[in-house]
């Protein structure tokens, strides 16, 4: 499967609509881990059965706490994933990167981060043996297709929102996991980006899905819904273990 697909936000609930304090079955903990030198905070949800667990990769001058990354992950782990929102920055570099923003972009040092902590999740008792996903917005959107391309026997897929896949660069053709590409109809500057980025996927499990009607932060009635739905769908689809 290879193309691209028209997504259209609706104001009426869906399946996808859960109440986030209230997912049955699941755990929450705060978790340190440790990516080398630094330790990274992190808020890790686990479920009995879990069907993989989801990493996600905040964007540009974000953090753990993402309105819209927890949403996301809510459906998530309604829909059968464990979930690990983690921020990628210490505290001391994100007071830095508050006054500079190179971190931000810093694609080598956020994909390094990553995929420390898929390496983590090896090692933890409740996730060891999960296939692993992640969810990138933003530039982490470019950070979560490298790390994917240094751990490719361990990460099973990627979901990109409003995310800047061009930033993996030459990472983009050793991406070997089905990537999905979610682009807000409105967002035609990044919309061109991440279409140029499809081309240089080398993948054949890969589409660009467009949500109409909606900007770069998805925040149109409706619009993250479509988000949250498109992802669980492509989680379910490729993160499970083959019978």
């Amino acid at each position: 499967m290879s193309g691209e697909v028209a997504a259209v936000a609706r104001t009426s609930p869906g399946w996808w609509t859960v109440d986030k304090n209230r997912t049955p079955g699941t755990a929450e903990r705060s978790v340190r881990v440790p990516v080398g030198i630094p330790t990274l905070d992190g808020d890790l949800t686990t479920r009995s059965g879990a069907a993989g667990v989801v990493l996600f990769a905040h964007g540009s001058g974000s953090s753990r706490h993402s309105p819209r990354n927890r949403h996301v992950a809510a459906v998530l782990r309604a829909s059968g994933f464990a979930t690990l929102l983690a921020d990628l920055l210490t505290p001391t570099e994100e007071a830095i990167d508050d006054r500079t923003t190179h971190l931000r972009f810093d694609i080598g040092l956020l994909a390094g981060r990553l995929a420390g902590v898929i390496d983590w999740f090896a090692v933890q008792p409740d996730t060891a043996g999960l296939p692993v996903g992640l969810f990138g917005a933003s530039t982490g959107g470019g950070a979560a297709l490298v790390a994917a391309a240094r751990r490719p026997d361990r990460v099973r897929a990627v979901v990109s929102r409003g995310g800047r896949p061009d930033l993996a660069g030459d990472a983009l053709p050793a991406v070997r996991c089905p990537t999905l590409l979610i682009v807000g109809g409105h967002d035609e500057a990044v919309l061109d980006l991440n279409r140029a980025a499809f081309e240089r996927l080398a993948v054949r499990e890969k589409e660009v899905a467009v949500v109409r009607g909606a900007t770069h932060l998805f925040e149109e009635p409706g619009a993250l819904d479509v988000v949250a739905r498109l992802a669980a769908e492509w989680f379910a689809r490729f993160l499970p273990e083959s019978d």
